[in-house]
């Protein structure tokens, strides 16, 4: 576990029709967030949810063709390969409450999103290959 200190915070209104991911990815790359976290809520008119099988190591996705209400979405900023790169699980549920929930790949097309992305100071943590799992995750230095 590294420890960092709160840097600045920014709260805003991401474009309508805009990938969601696409999205966050250039606001941290445009403002030089190498470490930090994202919370958010809002609509999208159609998701693409990723799901890690374990057994195989790979995503497995499923794209929902409707409009869904982001119940919550979390995620964090770290490196890969040295650029920053958002990770993101998303919540969504559709106009019977049903709730949908997984991984955030590229194809969630924003209806409104409001999001909190928050820098954090400290040595960035870089993801690379391990082998156990077969994810990029964070590399223990």
């Amino acid at each position: 576990m590294r420890e960092f200190t709160p840097g600045r915070c920014w709260l805003g209104r991401l474009p309508h029709d805009g990938d969601l991911l696409a999205e966050l990815n250039a606001f941290c790359r445009t403002h030089g967030i190498q470490v930090g976290r994202i919370e958010g809520v809002g609509a999208v008119k159609r998701a693409c949810l990723g799901f890690y099988d374990q057994t195989r190591h790979a995503y497995d996705y499923l794209t929902y063709e409707e409009p869904l209400e982001i119940v919550q979405m979390v995620g964090n900023v770290s490196l890969k390969e040295d650029k920053p790169f958002v990770h993101v699980h998303i919540t969504l549920s559709d106009h019977t409450g049903r709730a949908f929930g997984g991984h955030l790949a590229p194809g969630t097309i924003l209806f409104a999103a409001e999001v909190l992305i928050q820098a954090l100071h400290g040595d960035p943590p870089r993801r690379g290959f391990d082998p156990t799992t077969g994810l990029p995750l964070w590399v223990e230095e």
